[in-house]
């Protein structure tokens, strides 16, 4: 009897995992199809939450609306863990951390009220749509921009350190040449000014009154506009060697493709 019940208790459970994690059968495109729905809603519900005019009308609707959702997110979360041959790598998956953090808000609430507009992190969970749908095109770009940011990290960093150590000598030396009279009350907040100057933003609450603080503002400014395009030159070379890569592998597997005469993938077997 036991083995029986066992046996059963696999095929239950095996059915189960093919529904949650199989978006290539029609029951687990049904089941992923009406998850964005549901996520679709609950993030509406934050939205009308946040109108005074919903809050007051609907507000005992939303509040039960956003706690179903959440339970129903819960149990989904949990069926995951249980169905999967290996929880602890879906636990620690990207999409098994968006699925966790997308639970918690709603009970962080009881404690910390507000937090619970921190759904909106559901949104993420709509990432699922281009593996439901099978948007090869998709994911093959996205496969691209992930491997141009990846190689231009590095530069990138040491590009912000430069700018961090930039700011941090002109943002001093500006609070030696100012001091309280003009508002640089303190390095951090000249440091902040500096921030603001050189990025282009300028919001203008600060701002240098003696010529010499305002020589050296306009030396930022000129050095803000010629480092904006750096980080955006980087990304762009890297995004150009990425996309030459890409057309050299199978756009459904990954696989490099041998010769460019292949009209079919030596791994996978589709059309090239």
């Amino acid at each position: 009897m036991g083995t029986v019940a066992t046996r059963k208790h696999d095929i239950w459970r095996k059915k189960i995992y093919i529904i949650i994690f199989k978006s290539d059968t029609r029951a687990g495109r049904l089941f992923d199809l009406m998850l964005l729905i549901m996520i679709s809603l609950s993030i509406l519900s934050v939205f009308m939450e946040s109108v005074a005019a919903y809050r007051a009308r609907y507000g005992t609707i939303i509040y039960i609306a956003e706690w179903f959702f959440t339970v129903l997110f819960t149990i989904e979360y949990t069926l995951r863990i249980y169905v999967s041959h290996k929880p602890f790598r879906y636990i620690f998956s990207f999409y098994g951390l968006i699925d966790l953090i997308a639970c918690l808000p709603s009970y962080i609430s009881l404690i910390f009220i507000g937090t619970q507009y921190l759904v909106v992190i559901r949104a993420f969970r709509l990432l699922r749509i281009f593996r439901i749908l099978k948007l090869s095109r998709f994911m093959n770009e996205g496969n691209v921009l992930k491997s141009a940011l990846k190689a231009s990290m590095y530069k990138i960093v040491v590009f912000l350190a430069s700018v961090v150590t930039l700011v941090t000598i002109i943002g001093t030396l500006m609070y030696i040449i100012e001091g309280d009279k003009s508002g640089f009350t303190s390095i951090p907040i000249a440091i902040y000014w500096a921030i603001v100057t050189i990025t282009t933003v300028g919001y203008g609450d600060i701002s240098p009154q003696s010529p010499l603080g305002q020589f050296l503002a306009s030396i930022l400014m000129i050095i803000g506009y010629g480092i904006i395009a750096v980080p955006t030159g980087i990304v762009s070379v890297e995004m150009a060697r990425a996309t030459e890569e890409a057309k050299s592998r199978c756009k459904f597997c990954n696989t490099p493709i041998h010769s460019a005469r292949d009209k079919f993938c030596s791994h996978c077997g589709k059309a090239i």
